[in-house]
């Protein structure tokens, strides 16, 4: 384990991106704004992020042999990330279709592509001996994130779930987690509650899960965040 070494298990899509007046109706066609192209996916996205925060950053994921595909990788090693275990697949890259709406409104359409083509024996164990941390998300299989928080936890590196897109989670994952990080409506998810309403209600849904896993953070939004762990909340 090497510390400030971070490994990122998770996804890449290419996010195309059209501003509209409205949104259209079923079967609607509304006239939009130019095509824009921005590399994305939650798990490059984490990549980025650590790496522009000074930590050395290998990504696991899968992409397409397609332009998408190549541009991600080019992206993701312009930012200094080892990309050695992001490999092609017979599938296209991932892309989400998002349009904005005049108000500011997302209506977004994922395509996974080739990050539902990670599977948990694709995980080189390797890459987790060296990793101080373990970044995940639920843009790829859930039993490859249960399999890479498993693999994370056996070589002594924390291991720090986003769980987004909200789904239920098995226990076995929430107990090799040290970190986790949810927004209102995710917590409530994972924890089989109603949506918090107010950071009172959400600090006291980040106990509830603390019993569980070590650190809970919640985000708010513009409101900023609550956390709860065995070191206090706030």
């Amino acid at each position: 384990m090497e510390p400030g070494s971070v490994l990122v298990v998770g996804s890449l899509n290419m996010d195309l991106v059209v501003a509209v007046e409205r949104h259209p109706k079923p079967g609607e066609t509304v006239i939009g704004g130019d095509l824009q192209r921005f590399p994305g996916g939650k798990g490059a996205n984490q990549a980025v992020a650590a790496a522009r925060l000074g930590a050395r950053v290998r990504m696991v994921g899968r992409v397409g042999a397609d332009a998408y595909g190549a541009e991600l990788k080019r992206g993701l090693e312009a930012e200094g990330i080892e990309t050695t275990e992001v490999a092609e697949v017979e599938a296209p890259t991932g892309v989400a279709l998002i349009s904005v709406s005049a108000g500011g409104q997302n209506a977004i359409v994922v395509s996974p592509g080739a990050n539902a083509r990670l599977r948990p024996e694709d995980l080189n164990p390797e890459p987790f001996a060296e990793a101080g941390v373990v970044v995940l998300q639920l843009e790829t299989p859930l039993e490859t994130v249960r399999r890479a928080a498993e693999l994370g936890r056996a070589a002594g590196a924390r291991v720090l779930l986003n769980a987004a897109p909200a789904q239920a989670l098995p226990d076995d994952l929430l107990a090799v987690t040290y970190v986790l990080v949810v927004n209102e409506f995710e917590a409530a998810r994972v924890a089989g509650a109603d949506e918090p309403e107010g950071p009172d209600a959400a600090l006291a849904l980040a106990r509830e899960l603390a019993r569980r896993v070590p650190l809970v953070v919640v985000t708010l939004g513009g409101r900023g965040l609550v956390w709860a762990g065995a070191g206090g909340e706030g």
